[in-house]
């Protein structure tokens, strides 16, 4: 009944605490701009059963998608053994799908412990990758201390699950047969079958008990610990996949958005509407993102999905040839930088109201926030200009995450708003303003057109 108690107050603790900080990173998604994805659902449901689910573009490079599959594939049929152990904490009861499902739960089981060993091999291989073998990708300048901690966590994170299945079936399994009543008979475990009698088959039954209680509790608490660890972590990828390859574009790589308050513009410059451009010249509007607020939702919720994998930066042609840009240091900045804004606005201090408003007493809200901060603080403008938009980190990403939107977003607002831009870039701008030509030829870009038109009449 203790134990009972016990485990309706740690998992409730848990879960509420969980809720909290996923709402939390829900709020910081939407502080981004509205941004409608609609359309084709046949299509977004093939790209989260073939992409999130299935693990599709991850073959691209076979060893670590097999071995991340061994783990993912663990993951996900570990789910059921999962099931079983919070019925049984909240109900006070002891293997509550055995006698029900027989034979049936044998095999489930059996095919849990050997993805279990198949996972555990795949953790010594990634933990190897990362701290031995150093793959390049995996030690870029922006692989600081944390997000190299935050993979080696996790990887442990698995080997303790592991630890506590093994140990509690294990140890199961030498029970059944000293007190059957008490322990479900459940036929013979794949692995811990021989290998429980094989490391507790001589202890006595309460050292036995005390084992198998170890594991029962490491798995449930290394479980609980996770769910609370993710909204911190790039795995949060792991729930945050599945919409986002959902809400993923549709439309053909590198296909740039309109703006619409120049599209208008230019319609009722050319007489299209009947517009007069007042509004332009009462109030330029912003064009592109500065920071967070100018961005889509999508875009941020791109970056709480980056699974900081590497393979954008590993692809990246600026890059590879020396230069500053990294697309998963792009998406790690932004989602940075949402986190420091939500931060903020809960503690709501009114120092980050915009000054006009708060004499006024305004309360803080992302409205009025203001912190003399920007995105240009964390990305430096030598990296956005080194994109050469040529999507290949948007081919590359596993998750379909885009980096090269909020880079063309952020130059879009250093060009077209700040009027700003590389100095090498200004007389191709002047070319297209005088000739609608990027070379600077002293003729209009139509006049051999006219030439031609001319001749022939």
């Amino acid at each position: 009944m203790l134990q009972q108690l016990l485990f309706i107050i740690v998992t409730s603790f848990s879960a509420l605490w969980a809720i909290r900080q996923f709402m939390r990173i829900r709020r910081n998604i939407f502080l981004g701009q509205d941004e409608e994805i609609s359309g084709n659902e046949g299509e977004r449901w093939k790209n989260v059963l073939l992409v999130a689910f299935g693990q599709k573009k991850m073959f691209k490079r076979i060893i670590p998608a097999v071995l991340h599959f061994f783990i993912y594939a663990a993951f996900v049929i570990t789910q059921i053994e999962l099931i079983e152990i919070f019925i049984d904490g909240f109900f006070g009861v002891h293997r509550f799908f055995a006698e029900m499902l027989g034979g049936l739960y044998t095999f489930i089981i059996s095919f849990i412990e050997i993805l279990s060993v198949l996972a555990f091999v795949a953790t010594i291989a990634f933990l190897a990758r990362r701290n031995l073998l150093k793959i390049p990708r995996f030690h870029k300048s922006e692989m600081t201390w944390w997000p190299k901690l935050d993979a080696n966590l996790i990887l442990f994170g698995e080997l303790a699950l592991l630890v506590g299945i093994f140990s509690m079936n294990g140890a199961d399994t030498v029970l059944q047969g000293l007190r059957p009543d008490e322990y479900h008979e459940t036929g013979f475990f794949a692995i811990s079958g021989w290998l429980g009698p094989l490391l507790f088959g001589s202890l006595p039954e309460g050292i036995l008990m005390l084992i198998e209680r170890f594991g029962w509790w490491l798995h449930i608490l290394t479980v609980l610990a996770f769910l609370n660890y993710l909204p911190s972590s790039k795995h949060l990828h792991i729930m945050f996949a599945f919409p986002n390859t959902w809400y993923a574009k549709l439309t053909p790589k590198g296909e740039m958005q309109n703006m619409p308050a120049v599209m208008d513009e230019v319609k009722s410059m050319m007489g299209l509407t009947e517009d007069t451009g007042a509004a332009m010249e009462d109030e330029l509007p912003e064009f592109g993102a500065n920071d967070i607020f100018g961005l889509s939702w999508k875009n941020i919720m791109d970056a709480y999905t980056c699974t900081e994998c590497g393979r954008c930066t590993s692809v990246c042609p600026a890059n590879t040839t020396g230069k500053l840009l990294s697309p998963r240091k792009v998406m790690m900045d932004i989602r940075d930088r949402a986190e420091e804004v939500g931060c903020n606005l809960d503690e709501g201090n009114n120092k980050f109201v915009k000054e006009a408003e708060r004499a006024a007493g305004v309360k803080l809200t992302k409205d009025n926030y203001d912190d003399g901060k920007s995105l240009f603080d964390y990305i430096t403008r030598e990296e956005l200009h080194a994109c050469t938009t040529c999507n290949a980190c948007v081919e590359a990403c596993p998750v379909l995450i885009n980096p090269l939107e909020p880079i063309l977003k952020m130059r879009r607002y250093e060009i077209l708003t700040e009027s700003a831009g590389p100095s090498d870039w200004l007389p191709m701008f002047t070319s297209i303003e005088n000739s609608g030509s990027v070379w600077q030829v002293p003729d209009e870009r139509v006049k051999w057109a006219k030439d031609a038109l001319a001749k022939e009449d």
